[in-house]
């Protein structure tokens, strides 16, 4: 049982760890890019920050139409390993390369529609921001930049998808590297461009958005002649989208569909309970923005995780091994539980230390809220990581629609109305509100857990009567 435990752990390890750390660099490069706006001043940051949350609602979705092809993959892949050890049968081997060869290429066709699509419509927000009661000045740098990062959203997507590709292949080692080389790259570049250095004029704020396209466009350029040196992925790396077989991208968008609704589900519910916390004033705001950011920051863990299960649970399906599948959702969950429990016991002993970097300057007012928002993250967190991870593992089982259906039900009809009768009708405030978002994410947690248990077990073949 022990060494079954380690050997799973192991091999969920080997996956997910490069992604958790990749995850994290992610969240560093926008970091960085928040430092710079705010360097430039209040109306810089405020239009920055406004540009970058609706690039960001069509980056997710558009990440989203994607999503699958890593789990498509997976199982392709396993099917020829399984064809050319079972009885070296190199016809079954060479067509289910032919298979990955047939996704790869229409995930990059996905990645080109949506990238085209998405940057239109970064466009006509930014056109729309002024009937939004936006104002005027901010309105206008934000325009600027939506221009400005329009253009990253197609190599952004183009890398999702190769990253997609290496992933369902077991072999993301040069995402990290790539992720971390952009950061310093993007900070030269924000620097360069922000202040005109080099004989280059100087753009301010638009410079961001220039530095963020060029680094997006470098990523997926890197990446692609990582996967090309390859011994492994070269041979499957099909770029030919002239060639894009029309039943196969209808199958990611059937898979991909529910998998965008669901980000973006999900980020439009954290978006209103900030603006249910911004009710109660500037310091529950502040308190809010600084705990969900810490949330934000763990949660990439909970995505490395979900990322890494939802894979191997495809592979294990392939080849017909339904134990290893349910096996992987313990071992994740036990992985997950061991993290969180670690940064709850830190958000517990030692809040002000860990809340110092967001409100060390702020008004105690905001800290002494905020503190009492880590006592409820500490265990709001294990919903969260679990309800993440519970997506991956039904997109294992290419079951992007339940979790769609469950995660509607889980934010907006549970865990909505419960943050508003906590935090108004309960009269419990802005930990009313945090209440709420734990009740929400609780119940999708358990729904999710619960369909992937009944889906495992339907899926798991009846076994041939023995012979009378």
């Amino acid at each position: 049982m022990l060494t079954t435990l380690l050997r799973d752990s192991r091999a969920l390890g080997a996956l997910a760890v490069p992604l958790i750390l990749t995850q994290l660099a992610q969240v560093a490069l926008t970091t960085t890019d928040t430092v710079m706006m705010g360097l430039l001043g209040t109306a810089e940051l405020a239009a920055g920050g406004l540009a970058i949350v609706i690039f960001n609602q069509v980056r997710t979705m558009g990440v989203g139409l994607v999503t699958s092809v890593g789990n498509q993959i997976a199982a392709a892949a396993a099917r020829a390993e399984q064809a050319a050890v079972d009885a070296n049968d190199k016809t079954a081997e060479e067509t289910a390369h032919d298979e990955v060869r047939a996704i790869v290429r229409a995930s990059l066709a996905v990645a080109t529609l949506a990238g085209l699509a998405g940057a239109f419509v970064m466009i006509l927000i930014g056109q729309a921001l002024t009937w939004l009661g936006q104002d005027a000045a901010v309105v206008d740098l934000s325009q600027k930049m939506l221009y400005a990062l329009a253009p990253g959203l197609l190599p952004c997507l183009w890398f999702q998808a190769i990253r997609q590709f290496t992933v369902g292949m077991r072999r993301p080692q040069a995402l990290l590297q790539i992720t971390l080389a952009s950061i310093a790259v993007n900070a030269g570049l924000n620097w360069v461009l922000i202040h005109g250095t080099f004989g280059l004029p100087r753009l301010g704020l638009t410079g961001v958005g220039i530095a963020t396209s060029t680094v997006y466009l470098l990523s997926f350029l890197a990446l692609y002649l990582a996967a090309r040196k390859d011994r492994e992925l070269a041979p499957l790396l099909a770029l030919d989208v002239t060639r894009t077989d029309v039943a196969t991208v209808k199958r990611l968008l059937g898979l991909g569909v529910p998998i965008a609704a669901t980000y973006g589900s999900e980020a439009g519910f954290f978006s209103v309970t900030a603006l249910m916390a911004g009710s109660f004033g500037p310091d529950a705001l502040a308190a809010h923005t600084a705990v969900n950011q810490l949330v934000y920051i763990v949660f990439q863990v909970a995505v490395g995780l979900s990322h890494a299960a939802s894979i191997n649970v495809s592979r294990e399906l392939a080849l017909g091994n339904h134990d290893g599948a349910r096996r992987i959702k313990n071992t994740a969950l036990a992985c997950a539980a061991a993290v969180m429990t670690l940064v709850g016991f830190i958000y517990l002993t030692v809040p002000r230390l860990v809340l110092a970097p967001f409100l060390e300057t702020g008004s105690e007012d905001a800290l002494s809220t905020a503190t009492h928002l880590l006592v409820v993250t500490a265990f709001l967190q294990f919903f969260d990581c679990t309800q993440n991870i519970g997506v991956g593992l039904l997109r294992g089982l290419d079951d992007t629609k339940s979790g769609f259906r469950i995660t509607l039900i889980g934010y907006w009809a549970v865990g909505l109305p419960a943050a508003w009768l906590l935090a108004y009708a309960v009269n419990l405030g802005i930990v009313g509100v945090w209440l709420g978002l734990l009740t929400g994410l609780a119940a999708t947690a358990t729904l999710l857990l619960r369909r992937y248990n009944s889906a495992l077990t339907a899926a798991r073949p009846v076994p041939a009567s023995s012979p009378a």
